[in-house]
């Protein structure tokens, strides 16, 4: 069938797209490499005109030009699932934007139950004969996305990267309001996180935690990199992936014959992921590469899902953990970081695995502004800090001092263990810390 007739009666230029929007709109602007560039653009010159418009998007690594006009959230306020880079500044900063508590595999339900979207604007690659356009490499939940908004505009760029999907991962001209074309406009890149020694140190210990035949999740940061470095010079074979985030790790693992997915117990052969993001290189492999499998962020982050795969192994950042075994990786007290995004899914669905393990990384210390060195391991969060993961769902903890597993120990048994991975100038008051809080025992090693 032609679908010519019925995409150029569709087709309107970025700026009439940007008109569509008035005040006190709900709009979606996109997700992590997939926010929208030329719309965006066109809607931030309509800002003295409109107010009241919330904005929903997130993983922003350049900072949407919305953000930039508006600031103070007078006309346009950013609603953010996930925090990147300019979001975190913008939250921090107070009212031109917030964050949205969530579990990612819940996001595509939020959308379809809880959220109401006036104009969503979704990248995706150019039409196909078939009248569909993929959304590239952000699957993860636009489909939800677009079912519930009023008017549907598909961004179209032809730089985006084709992805292969397992469902929900392209739409259909008939339920495109407006299409605009926008180009060929480069996905933004995921500036690369190094990693020191003590990542290296942190990622060692963690390898020797992996299987032969092992499914792999990294969260992002410079532990989890780490961690994928040393996999891809590693003696280890037929790994699999399935991950909310495909990064550039898999592809260097890949590329080492390190990946295969032979031995998944679901998805055999297929690298899973809900959306990607990195270097130029990764969104290069990604194209229409048969192997690499994009789903919706309910199916990759589910706990049940993540259960059917056996040797499941998880690895995920976080900023702080407390002698109880709680996990805080989204806030520092009152000052945002990022986001919940999958880690609790994580933590739950790895340890119902056959042979799962959820491991959560963190060096032991950190150097704050005033350049004094802070633990990370702490008898309780300042206040305001979000706990991530509950302490019933931890299982595993490391830093550059070892690696523990909380589950089944009780309260003292996790704040020795903790207080062991602490670095030693911090054990002599944490120790005292949890005498004071009731959780040390006196046969407890001192």
């Amino acid at each position: 069938m032609d679908y010519s007739k019925k995409y150029s009666e569709k087709l309107i230029s970025a700026k009439e797209a940007a008109a569509k929007v008035k005040s006190g709109d709900r709009v979606e602007l996109g997700w992590a490499a997939g926010v929208s560039q030329a719309v965006d653009k066109e809607l931030a010159k309509r800002v003295d005109e409109l107010q009241d418009v919330l904005i929903y998007g997130g993983l922003a690594f350049a900072a949407p030009e919305v953000l930039k006009v508006d600031p103070e959230g007078k006309h346009f306020v950013w609603n953010s699932w996930h925090a990147g880079g300019p979001e975190r500044k913008a939250i921090n900063a107070g009212a031109g934007a917030f964050y949205i508590p969530l579990r990612y595999s819940e996001l595509p339900k939020y959308y379809r139950e809880e959220v109401e979207i006036d104009v969503a604007i979704v990248m995706t690659t150019p039409m196909d004969k078939h009248g569909y356009f993929n959304f590239g490499l952000n699957t993860s939940h636009q489909m939800a996305i677009l079912e519930k908004a009023k008017t549907v505009i598909v961004e179209v760029n032809e730089a985006f990267p084709y992805c292969p999907g397992k469902c929900e991962s392209e739409i259909h001209i008939d339920n495109v309001d407006y299409i605009v074309e926008a180009g060929s406009l480069s996905p933004v890149e995921l500036p690369a996180s190094g990693y020191g020694d003590v990542d290296k140190k942190v990622a060692e210990f963690i390898v020797d935690e992996i299987p032969n035949g092992a499914t792999l999740q990294l969260g992002i940061g410079g532990m989890p990199n780490a961690v994928g470095a040393l996999i891809a010079d590693s003696d280890l074979k037929d790994l699999g992936v399935h991950s909310e985030m495909y990064v550039d790790s898999f592809v260097d693992m890949a590329k080492k014959g390190k990946v295969n997915g032979s031995k998944k117990t679901i998805d055999k052969y297929r690298q899973v992921y809900a959306f990607a993001a990195g270097s130029k290189e990764l969104y290069e492999y990604l194209d229409e590469n048969p192997e690499c499998m994009a789903a919706p962020v309910d199916y990759t982050n589910s706990a049940g899902v993540v259960a059917e795969i056996d040797n499941f192994i998880s690895i995920n950042n976080a900023l702080n953990v407390d002698l109880w075994g709680q996990v805080s990786s989204e806030s520092t007290g009152l000052r945002h970081i990022s986001g919940a995004g999958g880690q609790l899914d994580f933590a739950l669905g790895a340890y119902l695995a056959k042979g799962g393990k959820s491991i959560i990384c963190l060096s032991s210390t950190f150097t704050n502004k005033q350049g004094e060195t802070v633990s990370r391991i702490l008898p309780n969060f300042a206040t305001g800090s979000a706990i991530t993961v509950a302490r019933p769902n931890t299982h595993m903890i490391c830093t550059e001092y070892g690696i523990f597993n909380v589950k089944g120990r009780s309260t003292w048994e996790r704040a020795e263990g903790l207080i062991n991975l602490a670095h030693p100038d911090f054990r002599d008051e944490l120790i005292k810390n949890a005498e004071e809080m009731g959780i040390w025992r006196r046969s407890n090693k001192r």
